[in-house]
């Protein structure tokens, strides 16, 4: 090879050269550590112990993988806990606020008088668990009529309220942080009555 390398003239030789210093270098590599037998048998053993730490890796990592998933899936299936926990106290507020109201005695509008306080509580106390979690309510009656924010349900005509703005809610709307929970349900006002 090197005789074929000289034949084809300056690359050629370059070659060469190259070739017999790479021989040069195992020839050196034999010398020093012994035979290229155990040096071979030391280069797979060191390949078998990086392929060994490369699959225990592998393998701690897919062990990770799944560790994460499951704890990702078991988080998503309680994610509501807390709020469900603190909703519960409504419950029991409701739950007293309606034994109170069927309680057997003589005055019935004290009994009417106690369950609405209790229940006006209540709500008190729910609108408080809800804005603890990020969810207001989305102001509507006065304000300009926002589709992304309102419903309308219908128009009706008033002095009062400006075209285009919102004359009467029926059914309050609610944001959860940045995003509309639920629209509010309106009715939008179409202006003065015209004369017919």
């Amino acid at each position: 090879m090197i005789d074929e390398a000289k034949e084809q003239g300056p690359v050629g030789e370059q070659q060469a050269a190259e070739a017999s210093e790479d021989l040069g270098d195992v020839e050196t590599i034999t010398e020093d550590g012994g035979s290229p037998e155990a040096e071979a048998e030391a280069l797979r053993r060191e390949l078998n112990e990086s392929r060994d730490q490369l699959l225990r890796v592998a393998a701690e990592f897919d062990n990770y993988k799944k560790r994460m998933e499951r704890e990702r899936s078991k988080l998503l299936k309680y994610a509501g806990e807390n709020i469900l926990r603190d909703l519960l106290t409504t419950l029991d507020n409701l739950d007293r606020a309606l034994e109170q109201g069927r309680a057997a005695g003589d005055d019935s509008a004290k009994n009417l008088e106690s369950m609405l306080q209790g229940l006006d509580l209540t709500r008190k106390g729910l609108v408080a668990t809800l804005e603890r979690f990020g969810v207001e309510p989305v102001e509507a009656v006065g304000l300009a009529f926002n589709p992304d924010e309102h419903d309308a349900l219908t128009m009706e005509a008033s002095v009062e309220i400006p075209t285009n703005h919102v004359l009467r809610e029926f059914a309050r709307g609610y944001r959860f942080k940045d995003r509309v929970l639920r629209h509010a349900q309106v009715v939008v006002s179409s202006g003065p009555a015209k004369a017919a």
